[in-house]
């Protein structure tokens, strides 16, 4: 899954033990690419996209961090990095060896994060009880305090929807997750045993009239909220043509199981080597194919915003660290 496709393409969970717990839209989010541009464009911040897009808001604030010195002298040591064989270009090959370095990086790093917060008994394994204490031990023991329907329906339906794919992850059924388990738990869409979940979580997020299917108005209302009454912006009558061309495979006006998954999970779509494919051509002023640390760090703005930089964190990080 591309970063830009993805946007997410990344599944982080909100923790909180003792405390009142955080509700977290936990379904792996993805987006055709071109579609986000388009939308980028409507807001005229086209110029962002690519750092916002990869970060969030919040997260880019990492970059800001930074001045333009600093971060170019820090992306020209990261250059040298993934320059594996030392010839001084970067091709697309070695970027995308790289970005899926840093993707998996990312990962595991996030649930090391997270871990303490859950293993409360400290055993180096995460029970189901302990993750349900962490996430909704409050909300348990409280349930006077969530008078509003809204959320009584949220957490009711985010329980057991957590409990189905823990057990899923759970692969040995002891009904604890060691690191591994828990990692494709909290990051789905890494691992190919868990993807029929990510599926069926899309189509229940998706599916608001419950018939075990997506139309097309539930899928334009999952990414398109038509607030103001006025006429839709184009990316969405392109999507509209998009479902109807090519979402909808047989054609009979709605989306199964299979074909969220065909479009969720294209098998020809490999992520890092579209997102490998987009930098070299924005960055490739003299059309070689490859990228010299010269063309890299005349658009440094991009790759700061590039999963290539694990979210900009490569950044703020020391170059031993790398």
């Amino acid at each position: 899954m591309d970063v830009l496709g993805f946007v997410c393409a990344v599944l982080l969970c909100s923790v909180v033990v003792d405390g009142k717990p955080t509700l977290r839209k936990d379904r792996v989010l993805y987006q055709d690419p071109e579609v986000a541009r388009q939308q980028a464009n409507d807001d005229n911040k086209s110029f962002q996209y690519d750092h916002e897009a990869f970060l969030g808001k919040e997260e880019a604030k990492t970059f800001d961090q930074l001045t333009q010195e600093e971060s170019k002298d820090r992306l020209s040591k990261i250059v040298d990095r993934i320059d594996g064989d030392g010839d001084g270009y970067i091709t697309t090959a070695e970027l995308k060896a790289w970005i899926k370095r840093v993707q998996k990086r990312y990962v595991y790093e996030n649930v090391a994060k997270v871990w303490t917060d859950y293993d409360l008994n400290k055993d180096n394994k995460i029970s189901w009880d302990e993750y349900k204490q962490a996430t909704y031990g409050y909300y348990l023991a409280n349930p006077e305090e969530f008078e509003d329907a809204t959320d009584q329906f949220s957490f009711k339906k985010m329980l057991p929807r957590d409990e189905r794919r823990f057990k899923r992850a759970d692969l040995n059924g002891d009904q604890a997750a060691d690191r591994e388990e828990f990692t494709s738990f909290l990051h789905p869409e890494e691992f190919e045993h868990m993807k029929d979940v990510v599926v069926l979580e899309t189509l229940e997020d998706i599916d608001k009239n419950g018939d075990g299917h997506v139309d097309e108005d539930e899928y334009i209302a999952d990414m398109f909220a038509h607030e103001d009454g006025g006429p839709e912006p184009d990316w969405v009558k392109t999507e509209r043509e998009q479902f109807s061309d090519f979402r909808d495979l047989n054609k009979d006006g709605k989306m199964d199981q299979d074909e969220i998954r065909h479009w969720i999970m294209p098998q020809d779509y490999d992520h890092a080597q579209a997102e490998a494919r987009h930098l070299v051509y924005e960055s490739d002023q003299d059309k070689d194919q490859m990228l010299s640390k010269e063309e890299i760090l005349e658009n440094w703005n991009m790759f700061v915003g590039s999963q290539a930089t694990n979210y900009g964190e490569d950044l703020t990080r020391n170059h031993d660290e790398l």
